[in-house]
């Protein structure tokens, strides 16, 4: 879609120059996150967001955009073309576009944007940035920018800090597992891209999920990094060849063991290498007996590549993911009568083994006979007991099981925050460590996040008219406090690891603190790459 700036707003705000009072010469903007109680995030989640996008937007936006289909394009056009859509849409002479004609004429926005620095970790009702004209006569473009600037700069954002999330709780059973805290770089892998809302909000969705991780199968994100946030000649991201549905169904089903033998063995004797597992039976292919098995030798026998990688990866996708992964906690019985079951469950376990035989236990039943429910070997292992089994592994100086390095697994279906817990709290609980297990973290993740989940919103603080100032802010009495906006001029400062906000500053009080300029009158100002990004997010 070709995007004409001047057009990109909502028809709303096309009214407002006219709304303002007579003699307005001032208007001063910013966005803050205001509240995190929509947000699905981890129970000590410390309710700060992740400060990024807003030197990207600055650049292929405000300055990249606007410059192409507004500056740099004939004066008739443009304005033409804005008229016939007021036009069109509003009523013939319903907007005024001699501001529009003006703003051509001047040949850049003259706006300031003030930000805090990004991958900083900033507390709920702080502003992330501030926005003024610089101008007195284009005080109405302060506001006019807020639809477009709200639309680009909430997902960018939300996805950076919920990607931190992931980040510390892969990090947290690392460390309980002893696990090596590198292999966290790779563990969250960005599956989302086909499930976003368009290529462009792809491509930043996925630059904000490469500040915490290394993994990404999003390609036009780490251009996104390379164009906005100088990454060129930084190592942004990268991926593994790997399967897909299509892929495993060409052969036939009764060819699929052949399938796999030809990916491990003709098409990938080295490297690692991504197979979708679960297209008819997955237990058939990681269970006992299965091809992971009867490949047992060519698997081991895949050569290392230049980085010293010989791992086949198993992907199951579908299914219960942790029963896929975990299995049950299952313990030995004598007897299946009703004290031993109960005993079982009342230690923990979700299932028992009877000579031989596998039942889960009903967690929801009453009454002093528990039900239970036959389970397959493979099912009740589940598929990092099953490949321990076949493979068989090392242990961590922390006494947790760690596959084979020539296998692995990675499970990408419908993951969240609360479900990737409950599979490193499964694996945990039967003796792995946490780097068995690679996440693909994908659009039911990122794409069910809204503006609403941080409460992300641009609003109006100050302006002035006739030469004086005038303090703005909004707290509806029919709201509980969420939509309360902050009053007058601001000011950020760092206090320790906290950001805090001072409202109703003097001008020369708003000078001051760590908001600094990230444009100016269309030029980028204190300019950031990537590695310095990565840097503070990783500081904290």
């Amino acid at each position: 879609m070709r995007i004409y700036p001047a057009h990109a707003t909502d028809f709303y705000k096309t009214g407002h120059i006219r709304q303002y009072p007579p003699e307005t010469s001032f208007v001063y903007s910013n966005l803050t996150c205001r509240s995190d109680r929509l947000a699905r995030l981890l129970p000590d989640f410390d309710h700060k967001v992740v400060s990024f996008g807003i030197q990207g937007v600055c650049k292929w936006l405000l300055r990249d955009a606007w410059n192409r289909e507004f500056f740099h394009r004939p004066k008739a056009e443009v304005v033409d073309r804005y008229k016939r859509r007021m036009d069109s849409s509003l009523g013939a002479g319903a907007v005024d576009v001699s501001h529009i004609a003006a703003l051509h004429d001047l040949g850049y926005l003259p706006i300031l944007v003030k930000a805090l620095p990004e991958g900083s970790r900033v507390n709920i009702r702080v502003p992330l940035f501030t926005i003024q004209n610089t101008i007195p006569e284009f005080y109405w473009l302060s506001n006019y920018l807020e639809t477009q600037l709200s639309a680009e700069l909430w997902k960018p954002s939300t996805t950076a800090t919920v990607a931190y999330e992931y980040r510390r709780l892969l990090e947290r059973y690392a460390r309980e597992t002893g696990a090596p805290l590198e292999f966290v770089d790779w563990q969250g892998h960005d599956f989302s891209p086909r499930g976003m809302s368009g290529i462009h909000d792809s491509a930043q969705s996925g630059a904000g999920h490469l500040l915490s991780f290394l993994g990404t199968d999003s390609i036009h994100s780490i251009d996104y990094l390379e164009d906005y946030y100088n990454a060129a000649g930084t190592f942004v991201g990268g991926s593994v060849p790997a399967t897909e549905h299509s892929v495993m169904c060409m052969g036939g089903m009764d060819d699929e063991f052949e399938t796999f033998r030809r990916l491990i063995e003709d098409v990938y004797p080295s490297g690692i290498v991504s197979i979708v597992s679960d297209t008819w039976d997955f237990w058939g292919v990681v269970g006992l007996g299965g091809f992971a098995e009867r490949l047992k030798d060519k698997i081991l026998a895949r050569r290392p590549d230049a980085m010293g990688m010989a791992k086949t990866v198993f992907r199951p996708d579908s299914g219960d993911p942790v029963r896929i992964i975990c299995g049950y906690r299952y313990t030995d019985v004598t007897s299946l009568d009703a004290d031993a079951v109960a005993a079982a469950r009342q230690a923990g376990y979700d299932a028992v083994r009877h000579q031989g035989k596998y039942f889960a236990i009903d967690p929801a039943a009453a009454g002093t006979t528990p039900k239970l429910t036959p389970l397959g070997e493979n099912e009740a292992k589940g598929s990092l007991e099953c490949l321990h089994d076949i493979f068989g592994g090392t242990v961590t100086a922390k006494g947790y099981k760690v596959l084979h390095e020539r296998v692995g697994l990675i499970y990408g279906d419908s993951i969240t925050l609360e479900r990737a817990q409950a599979i490193l709290a499964g694996m945990k609980a039967k003796g792995f460590a946490s780097n068995n297990m690679v996440f693909g973290i994908g659009s039911f993740t990122y794409q069910y996040c809204t503006r609403d989940t941080f409460g992300s919103a641009v609003k109006a603080t100050y302006g002035v008219v006739k030469g004086v100032g005038r303090p703005l802010f909004k707290d509806p009495k029919t709201d509980g406090g969420t939509k309360k906006s902050a009053k007058g001029l601001l000011r950020v400062e760092k206090e320790g690891n906290d950001f805090v906000l001072y409202e109703d500053q003097t001008p020369e009080q708003e000078k001051t603190g760590v908001l600094r300029p990230v444009f100016r009158d269309g030029k980028i100002e204190n300019e950031e790459n990537l590695v310095t990004i990565r840097g503070r997010l990783k500081g904290g």
